[in-house]
């Protein structure tokens, strides 16, 4: 009996000190949670009564050389629902269905889906936006958003690029300078109560947003216009796949026009346009495929057989080498023999004896031969890579091409042969332009590039955007060699068809073919320059797959010269006085 009672007793303290030990512990915890975690669990507490909604911060623009805005927003608005505050879901429904234009169907399932808040519609024009906000439904909410706009639609379209659903960049300079012209979103805190109601005069908190910053860039909205007419036409004219065409300070690398026809729509960057017998088409239901294609910018993206534009840097590697004078004695039978491969001139019947002045004005193949066999192949290759040809241009654009040359151990004489002259291998035009630039403007290698500066809305300048110039690629005698011979080309020589009077303009033509061969397609080019002496412009245009008449000199060659006959008075480069007192005394 006293052993039972002693026992018992044992129980209850064991228990009394378990219930204790549970009771300190759980006292513990609730001072640890009140004291030590309060600032925690207050946040915590906080945020289930906090509703948040962003506030779209303004794109920057992108504005050119002359001050025209090229990219801009547009206000556009989001609609969304709050299920716990809708009081007439029915009504909410009518209404969003015929004012935003959509089925009942995909309405009534984001107004009945029970969410914090459930986003309707975006990108809807303000007009809409403000007249569903007039209307007063209790757990609608009309936020005002950004959506960018381009006023001139397809102007330069695969150089400015567009936006997507979240007015991020995703082509073109939009995404190259991302950074600088996304701006950073706000926000606007409301306070609900447990059942996610908003409380009446509870106020709210707003984070603004900071907008993007302005990109400033040297493309020339008048420039780029007249190069698209020249271009249009010119495709339209020939029948052709495309044209390209880019226009650039050859001093300093910025580039003034960058044309690839067909444009695309920047305001419906998801509508195919496709060129059809020269004309443009628009197809529904396009492939990501087709659309890939149709946003790629040739100019940067695309290599090609350069033809006889690449004589120059030929030219300038020879030179440079002392292998050759411009007197040098050469002749064309109208073809030359290397190994078992007879290499034919354009001209098949020979151009008979020339100079070299001669045999760069008439373009001949086999004087080119020649000065890749009197380079050598270690030479050449040496020059490719002073000249920067071999190494990309680090443009300002996204999804630059490399150049696609021979492993030098690959190559043999039949390879140089057909190097000399430019086929081949293949270049981008963009690569092609800054070589030549650097080679014709005293031996400085360039980087062509769009970005200038980056300024706020007030204009006060935030970035001041710098690019690599390499010095010396090539002598100044080479160059001032190089201008002479290229203006006697335009002149007297194949360039001719660019020829405008009172101007001193230096360029090459080229005429190359596409693979296969026997597909017989045709790229048909011009690079120009003026003035030939201090060249302040060089363009390049490049017909891709022109129908009948297909030589450069006849058909890029006469493009060019309308650009020029446009933009030259336009820059300030004006007709040289001297050829006006030649006329006069001529006229006398």
């Amino acid at each position: 009996m006293v052993r039972n009672k002693t026992f018992n007793r044992r129980k209850i303290l064991i228990i009394f000190v378990a219930v204790s030990l549970v009771l300190v512990m759980l006292a513990g915890r609730l001072v640890y949670l009140m004291v030590f975690c309060s600032e925690y669990y207050g946040k915590k507490a906080e945020d289930l009564h906090e509703r948040e909604r962003d506030i779209k911060a303004a794109r920057g623009k992108i504005i050119d050389a002359t001050g025209t805005v090229l990219a801009t927003n547009r206000t556009v608005c989001t609609i969304s629902v709050i299920h716990s505050q809708l009081e007439d879901p029915e009504k909410v429904i009518e209404v969003l269905s015929r004012e935003l234009d959509m089925e009942e169907g995909a309405v009534r399932k984001r107004v009945e889906k029970v969410s914090s808040i459930e986003r309707v519609k975006s990108n809807v024009d303000k007009e809409s936006g403000d007249r569903i906000r007039d209307y007063g439904l209790a757990g609608v909410k009309v936020d005002e958003d950004y959506k960018r706009y381009y006023p001139y639609d397809t102007l330069a379209s695969k150089v400015l690029g567009f936006t997507g659903g979240d007015n991020q960049g995703i082509i073109g300079l939009e995404v190259k300078y991302e950074d600088y012209l996304k701006g950073t979103n706000g926000k606007i805190l409301t306070l609900t109560d447990a059942r996610g109601v908003e409380i009446e005069n509870a106020g709210e908190r707003r984070q603004e947003p900071v907008d993007g910053n302005n990109l400033h860039i040297s493309l020339n909205y008048n420039i780029q216009l007249y190069c698209e007419q020249a271009a249009k036409k010119a495709m339209e004219a020939k029948s052709a796949d495309s044209v390209s065409i880019i226009v650039i300070n050859p001093q300093n690398g910025e580039i003034m026009a960058m044309v690839n026809v067909p444009e695309f729509h920047l305001n419906e960057p998801f509508t195919l346009v496709s060129p059809n017998d020269g004309k443009v088409t628009e197809v529904k239901d396009a492939t990501q495929e087709q659309l890939n294609g149709m946003w790629r910018n040739q100019c940067i993206s695309d290599t090609y057989e350069p033809g006889s534009v690449f004589k120059i840097i030929t030219t300038s590697a020879a030179f440079e080498e002392g292998v050759v004078s411009l007197n040098d004695n050469f002749f064309c039978p109208g073809y030359k023999l290397v190994e078992d491969r007879r290499i034919h001139c354009h001209k098949r019947i020979g151009h008979g004896a020339e100079t070299f002045t001669e045999g760069i004005k008439n373009s001949c193949n086999p004087v080119f031969i020649e000065l890749g066999m009197r380079l050598g192949t270690d030479n050449f290759y040496k020059y490719f890579k002073q000249f920067g040809l071999l190494e990309r241009t680090d443009i300002d654009l996204p999804g630059e091409a490399a150049t696609i040359m021979h492993d030098k151990k690959n190559v043999g004489p039949v390879e140089l042969a057909t190097i000399s002259f430019g086929q081949s291998f293949q270049v981008t035009p963009i690569q092609l332009v800054t070589t030549v630039s650097s080679l014709v403007n005293g031996g400085n290698r360039i980087t062509p590039h769009f970005g200038v500066s980056v300024k706020n809305d007030q204009g006060e300048l935030v970035k001041k955007l710098h690019y690599d110039v390499r010095e010396g690629v090539v002598s100044s005698e080479t160059s001032q060699v190089l201008r002479d011979v290229l203006e006697k080309v335009v002149s007297e020589g194949s360039g001719k068809n660019a020829k405008i009077e009172g101007f001193s303009i230096g360029g090459k033509t080229a005429t190359s073919q596409t693979l296969p061969r026997s597909a017989n397609k045709y790229i048909s080019s011009f690079l120009g320059f003026a003035p030939a002496d201090n060249p302040q412009v060089l363009a390049l245009c490049i017909i891709n797959d022109p129908q009948g008449i297909y030589y450069g000199g006849t058909i890029a060659a006469p493009v060019v010269k309308e650009i020029f006959a446009n933009i030259l008075p336009y820059l300030g480069i004006e007709k040289q006085a001297v050829a006006e007192e030649d006329d006069k005394e001529q006229e006398n």
